[in-house]
């Protein structure tokens, strides 16, 4: 029985998906139990409970004999990743965009503005996730929407990783102010095909800089 109390494996995996994420525990780099559980001055219970949400995630591997460590982003992966999202993602907004309404639009909007206004990739980060989150939020697909907040996580890496060498540069998110004019006209087909050349872009730009 788990006696520590839930916020604590939250606040383990939050600090930790949030290291890896911005690239600040590199790929392949060893998680070890003791000295987590030392940093945040807790028992290995929850921390254990931690390294299996970020297992969940796609952030962590146990390997055999070598404990758990941070999964790898390579090219292949991102590639992957981008076919999977431009997949899903568009199978969410297919099924969710008939249930827009003007308070969806609103905080597509919202979202968008938040992009056009982040003065780093930490805070551009946050508000595109929010933008995709919204437009596939209406799908009633429970199973699609963790899958895809999975994909999220992996395209976050990738932006970091590029982003931190490169250094920030405001975006315009050009795309993201179509998409939303396609959903305001009702246009599903257009909405869909801006979505999926979006999908795309971020990560075809990314390989041919790297």
């Amino acid at each position: 029985m788990n006696n520590e109390p839930g916020s604590t494996v939250s606040r383990i995996a939050d600090v930790l998906r949030t290291r890896i994420i911005r690239g600040e525990i590199a790929g392949g780099a060893a998680l070890r139990q003791d000295h987590v559980a030392q940093e945040f001055q807790s028992s290995h219970v929850p921390v254990r409970e931690a390294f299996r949400q970020l297992e969940a995630e796609g952030l962590v591997l146990t390997l055999p004999r070598r404990g758990v460590r941070v999964s790898m982003v390579d090219r292949a992966t991102v590639k992957e990743n981008a076919e999977m999202r431009g997949a899903l993602e568009i199978l969410a907004l297919r099924h969710g965009m008939r249930k827009f309404t003007g308070e969806h639009i609103a905080r597509l909007e919202q979202a968008q503005d938040a992009c056009a206004r982040a003065a780093s990739l930490v805070e551009w980060d946050a508000a595109n996730n929010l933008f995709h989150d919204i437009l596939a939020s209406e799908c009633g697909m429970p199973r699609l929407l963790a899958v895809l907040k999975q994909l999220q996580l992996t395209n976050s890496r990738y932006l970091f990783s590029t982003g931190f060498k490169r250094g920030w540069q405001p975006r315009s998110d050009h795309d993201h102010l179509l998409i939303i004019d396609a959903l305001k006209g009702k246009k599903a087909d257009r909405a869909v095909q801006l979505l999926s050349m979006h999908i795309g872009t971020m990560e075809r730009v990314g390989f041919v800089a790297g």
